[in-house]
């Protein structure tokens, strides 16, 4: 039905401008949008939003040559709408005819008839003018990246960022992790296959499995029943990492949305103690219901994880995963909208507390334990400059820098402090790991 496709592109115009100039993250927009449009357009709509907001800087340049003046701040919605238009021409299969028409028809469901002409006029001269094979445009432009950020990444990888820009405009692969309790990744695979749902392995990362076409959970065999779940493979080095040695009492800090105290909890033999924290009560839920649907239970609180007088019982942790607040630049490419978030500023803020929560959790760290610092960030102010900086101020820690296994060393980049996944290797998000050990003395 047009007026359905209409108002998939009006809501995708909806929830692009809501991140570009509201400042929501493009989950929580589509979350709040998506049940607005008939089921069998979520793809659709998700597919146009994600596109969009990938490749903002693009869009933007092809908009600039195509309006004679930039539109007014309170027809902003225009500008998104124009950008969906025009991604549908360059980068999908929507029939041309189509994607104008249906356009041009959300404009108006937008009320802004005046401004349909106008967006009919730009998406028939974008096709006519041949702007795709018009190159040229700052750096902003050409990697679809923030100016702050491509100098960012230039100057903590001067020999990769090209490649790093390239793997964050991609599209990511889905990852799954087999519950070790209940099956190998091999078994898995397996029970995929007699699906009819091809997937890979990955040497050194025991649990992981990528599939070669992304599925809907439900058509994952025994999702439901907590026999698989979805994680990227770079996310599942932690819990195997920190598990060596079988420590018995854990604590997840930044625990939400629990993928990795899951994870944990899956490796954890008999009387294994997690317990699992965050500070914001809406993410904890999201941690309960991972832990619910695997069957399996841990201690969940609601709890700031750099003030541990307030929920700490006294009795020291063996082992603590710190899956610190940061930048998330290692996984842009499944949340293109942290380009248009971030600022440049927000990664010196972000150290700061990074720091002081690394700081508090040493604490109800047990001599002889082991912290895990993690981030999925790829900027070392936030990775290894943090964690060299602790250890400068705390001379009962030193870093154990012997990795699970040699497969999982292929993957990683040693740091002055700790070792760095970048975006694109091997499939996987960016994630940085420092292990650091308490001294006994």
């Amino acid at each position: 039905m047009a007026n359905a496709g209409a108002k998939t592109r009006a809501l995708a115009a909806e929830i692009v401008d809501a991140v570009a100039n509201g400042g929501q993250s493009l989950d929580a927009a589509l979350a709040q949008q998506e049940g607005r449009v008939l089921p069998g357009e979520r793809s659709l709509l998700r597919m146009l939003c994600f596109g969009v907001v990938r490749n903002h800087w693009q869009l933007q340049h092809w908009i600039g040559k195509l309006i004679d003046r930039p539109l007014k701040k309170r027809d902003s919605i225009i500008n998104a709408l124009l950008a969906v238009g025009l991604f549908q021409l360059w980068d999908t299969r929507v029939p041309d005819h189509a994607a104008v028409s249906q356009t041009v028809e959300a404009a108006r469901q937008l009320r802004r008839p005046q401004l349909a002409g106008l967006v009919n006029a730009c998406m028939r001269r974008f096709g006519r003018e041949h702007l795709v094979e018009q190159l040229g445009g700052t750096e902003e432009v050409t990697w679809n990246h923030p100016a702050w950020l491509i100098e960012a990444l230039r100057k903590d990888w001067p020999d990769d960022v090209e490649g790093i820009l390239e793997a964050n405009n991609a599209r990511a692969p889905m990852w799954l992790r087999a519950n070790a309790k209940r099956q190998s990744a091999a078994e898995y695979q397996a029970r995929l296959a007699d699906e009819g749902i091809a997937a890979d392995l990955l040497a050194g990362i025991p649990d992981a499995v990528r599939l070669r076409e992304p599925r809907g959970v439900d058509e994952l065999p025994g999702f439901m029943e907590g026999d698989a779940s979805v994680q990227d493979a770079a996310a599942q080095i932690a819990a195997r990492w920190l598990m060596t040695g079988n420590p018995s009492r854990v604590l997840d800090a930044c625990a939400a949305p629990g993928g990795k105290s899951g994870h944990l909890l899956e490796l954890g033999g008999e009387g294994f103690d997690l317990t699992a924290i965050d500070s914001d009560a809406q993410r904890i839920e999201r941690v309960r219901e991972n832990h619910e649907r695997l069957g399996l239970n841990a201690t969940i609180m609601v709890a700031d994880a750099s003030n541990p007088g307030e929920w700490w019982d006294g009795t020291p942790f063996d082992a603590i995963l710190l899956d610190a607040p940061c930048s998330a630049t290692g996984v842009i490419r499944r949340h293109p909208d942290i380009k248009l978030l971030r600022r440049a500023s927000d990664s010196n803020d972000l150290s700061a507390l990074q720091g002081a929560i690394l700081g508090a959790l040493w604490q109800v760290l047990a001599p002889g334990g082991r912290l895990l610092y993690v981030t999925c960030s790829v900027l070392a102010v936030e990775n290894d400059s943090v964690v060299q900086g602790f250890l400068e101020t705390h001379g009962d820690a030193v870093e154990d820098a012997l990795l699970p296994n040699n497969n999982v060393r292929d993957l990683m980049r040693r740091k002055a402090c700790g070792y760095q996944v970048l975006p694109g290797t091997a499939g996987l998000d960016g994630f940085y790991y420092a292990c650091l050990v308490k001294k006994v003395s």
